[in-house]
């Protein structure tokens, strides 16, 4: 049996550790909070899932060490500097799960793997999953990308199974843009519903949001296909439509007309979306991200939504 680390005890960090093990692997699940980790080893109970039971060979610890040869990383990206710069030397291929742009850097999940482990063999890993539907094993699919073909294919056999399908992509770039803006988007999409604007107004929405992930892509160095793939369509329909998603219902309750502050107070899980704006729109300078834009402006506080939306519809009318 071979063994899988993986880094981050949250709902998809969870869903993952019991799909590798659903896959054949022995896996070490390390939670960042002590407290957290004897009490899902001694219940095997997931503290972000309910009604999930971790299979016997899940093995939840708070010791940070490398047990395999595989290590996904799905931490939120705010603590991703801070968790591969404390792992142990070694050599197990590292698959970052985390979306987002970095802060202060602005740089994407494998920018800062290459900056930390130069030498580490990495690949990304994205796609259309809501982690409970994963956990319990219903049908998904998502995508692994990097360079190499045969390390893509190797995480692929390792982690696959029937009820969850993996791709492989030879676009890191394109796949990590993908997951970064499809949540900038769905917060902006949660806002229309909450408004009350309507299916015609989100589907909108959506298509011009997609349109704005091509520019960005090809902008940055990605390709045009990753785009209508798994990673960037396929991902960007489930989070601006599935209601578990975190981003858009934080959307969905501005546009109901709540702070973002009490928002966020009354959650205790990361909602990517809101940091990944501004630092998205900032490694973006010079490309036209108009609904980027609006989101950013929207939490910053600098525009009602009223006005926001105003302001979209009024852009200039050209061909699509």
């Amino acid at each position: 049996m071979n063994n899988v680390t993986v880094i981050g005890a949250g709902a998809w960090g969870t869903a993952l550790a019991i799909q590798a093990a659903r896959a054949g692997n022995a896996v070490t699940l390390w939670a960042r909070d002590p407290t957290s980790a004897a009490t899902m080893q001694r219940t095997r109970t997931a503290t972000r899932l309910p009604n999930v039971t971790l299979p016997d060979t899940v093995t939840v610890t708070n010791d940070l060490a490398l047990t395999g040869d595989l290590c996904l990383l799905v931490t939120p990206m705010r603590y991703l500097r801070a968790v591969v710069g404390a792992l142990p030397a070694g050599d197990a291929t590292l698959v970052v799960c985390a979306k987002g742009v970095e802060t202060d850097s602005l740089r994407l999940p494998l920018e800062i793997l290459t900056e930390l482990r130069p030498y580490a063999r990495a690949a990304v890993l994205s796609g259309p999953n809501f982690a409970h539907e994963v956990a319990g094993g219903m049908p998904a699919a998502a995508v692994v990308a990097c360079a190499d073909a045969a390390l893509r294919d190797s995480i692929a056999q390792r982690l696959a199974t029937a009820s969850f399908r993996l791709y492989g992509n030879d676009d890191p770039i394109g796949a990590q843009l993908g997951g970064a803006a499809k949540n900038v988007i769905a917060i902006a999409a949660g806002a229309v519903i909450g408004a009350g604007l309507g299916e015609n107004a989100r589907a909108a929405l959506v298509t011009r949001g997609l349109a704005e992930l091509a520019r960005l892509t090809v902008a940055l160095g990605g390709k045009p296909e990753t785009v209508m793939g798994l990673s960037g369509l396929g991902d960007l329909l489930l989070t601006c439509t599935g209601p578990a998603s975190r981003n858009f219902s934080l959307g969905m309750a501005l546009g109901r007309g709540e702070t973002l502050a009490t928002i966020l107070a009354s959650r205790n899980v990361a909602t990517e979306g809101v940091a990944t704006a501004p630092a998205l729109l900032a490694r973006a300078a010079g490309i036209d991200l108009p609904i980027c834009s609006a989101v950013a402006g929207l939490l910053a506080g600098q525009k009602s939504l009223s006005q926001t939306i105003a302001d979209l519809l009024a852009r200039p009318r050209r061909d699509e």
